[in-house]
């Protein structure tokens, strides 16, 4: 058994509500971007890559090894920074928006990955700037074709 968390890269949807995406699609539409709280809260992202590999030395491990395992990258981002960082690898002209932090918004989500490099040798590679980059093509060649990027 798995446990997923954050997990980002080309080919997602542009209107899925995930927060890299969100924050990708408005950068490049030089639309607000709107931080909750004052973005101190931290997360986690796991490039798409780097979790396929993890399931795939999951479903190779031996029989006995049954999990659950947690999948993401314990690197922490906090929401202030991603998007300052998704703004500037935009070249974009968006401003932070602040709104209240909701209530039942953790302030941290972060997983422990010792049983996955223990038992799978697996550890996440792809730093979150790399990943951002090429997800950011992704959406950019995305929104050009469909006429939503100038």
């Amino acid at each position: 058994v798995a446990r997923i968390f954050n997990t980002y890269g080309p080919s997602m949807h542009p209107n899925d509500g995930r927060v890299v995406s969100n924050f990708i699609v408005q950068a490049l539409t030089n639309q607000p971007i709107t931080i909750y709280g004052d973005g101190g809260q931290t997360r986690s992202f796991c490039f798409v890559d780097d979790l396929i590999d993890g399931l795939v030395r999951l479903m190779n491990s031996p029989d006995e090894f049954t999990g659950p395992v947690n999948l993401g990258n314990p690197g922490e981002v906090t929401m202030l920074e991603l998007a300052k960082t998704v703004i500037g690898l935009c070249g974009s002209k968006s401003e932070l928006v602040f709104m209240p932090l909701p209530a039942d918004d953790p302030v941290r989500r972060c997983p422990d990955i010792q049983l996955a490099k223990a038992n799978l040798g697996w550890e996440p590679k792809v730093p979150v700037i790399e990943g951002l980059t090429r997800t950011i093509a992704y959406f950019d060649k995305l929104l050009a074709e469909e006429g939503s990027r100038g």
